[in-house]
């Protein structure tokens, strides 16, 4: 999914291979009416590829909404990509994922999450975990240049 020209908004990256769980992250966001455009990677490989866009000049996201449970790469593998590179590495990561073991959260922090957050199962919680992400990422936090 494109960035609209006309954004000047820095978009959400939301890597999540469930088609269930993009259509319920992208209603949530646009029910919040959320300023920021929505990219949508659906394997850790199309995650991956954007990092030569990003190198060329696309505009950066504001924050990554990442799966842990990717086909092709896994999203610890992701994070450490993005983690390491030199251009990428402060932009903030937040795993969103179905798992609560203890060593995938802990795994994460290790790679350099910023947040670890399990999905919700419902809508109204997810709504909810979405006004959050907004608030907290999007309009709050401060981003180091």
């Amino acid at each position: 999914m494109p960035i609209p020209e006309t954004s000047t908004c820095s978009p959400i990256l939301l890597i999540e291979d469930n088609p269930l769980d993009v259509d319920l992250t992208l209603r949530a966001f646009k029910r919040c009416k959320l300023a920021n455009p929505v990219l949508v990677a659906r394997d850790g490989e199309e995650a991956l590829a954007w990092i030569p866009r990003w190198e060329a000049g696309e505009l950066l996201p504001v924050v990554i909404l990442l799966d842990l449970r990717l086909p092709k790469i896994d999203g610890l593998t992701v994070l450490q990509a993005f983690k390491t590179h030199p251009m990428l590495r402060r932009i903030p990561v937040v795993v969103l994922t179905t798992s609560k073991e203890d060593r995938d959260i802990q795994a994460a922090y290790d790679q350099g999450a910023n947040s670890y957050i399990v999905k919700p199962v419902d809508f109204d919680n997810f709504m909810n975990m979405a006004r959050q992400i907004e608030l907290y990422w999007c309009v709050l936090n401060e981003v180091g240049k």
